[in-house]
């Protein structure tokens, strides 16, 4: 079987990106967000991030040809734009951590 026509690949990366996407829609109002409703915010972004880097290893892994096709396009992406994947990574954890800072008690 395909890698992405796994049911549990398939659930995965459709809970994956619904969450993420709802994270995005609620950071839309995150200057609204008391400190204790930021740091929620940040903890479930870092949830996701960390989710989102398993499931990107796990495609990495595959040895299936679709799943070494989407990581070769998305390698390209990112290419585009000048940053691999670990930076891409390190740069949400780097805004991550200033966010972090910026609401110190």
């Amino acid at each position: 079987m395909a890698f992405f026509e796994s049911e549990i690949v398939q659930t995965e990366s459709k809970k994956l990106f619904e969450d993420y996407q709802s994270l995005v829609k609620m950071g839309e109002q995150y200057g609204k967000f008391d400190r204790e409703g930021k740091l929620l915010y940040i903890e479930q972004m870092e949830a996701v991030m960390d989710r989102y880097r398993i499931f990107l290893k796990r495609v990495e892994l595959s040895d299936d040809f679709t799943a070494q096709m989407s990581m070769e396009q998305l390698k390209g992406q990112l290419g585009n734009f000048g940053i691999t994947q670990q930076q891409m990574f390190e740069q949400m954890q780097k805004t991550l951590d200033r966010m972090k800072a910026q609401i110190k008690p």
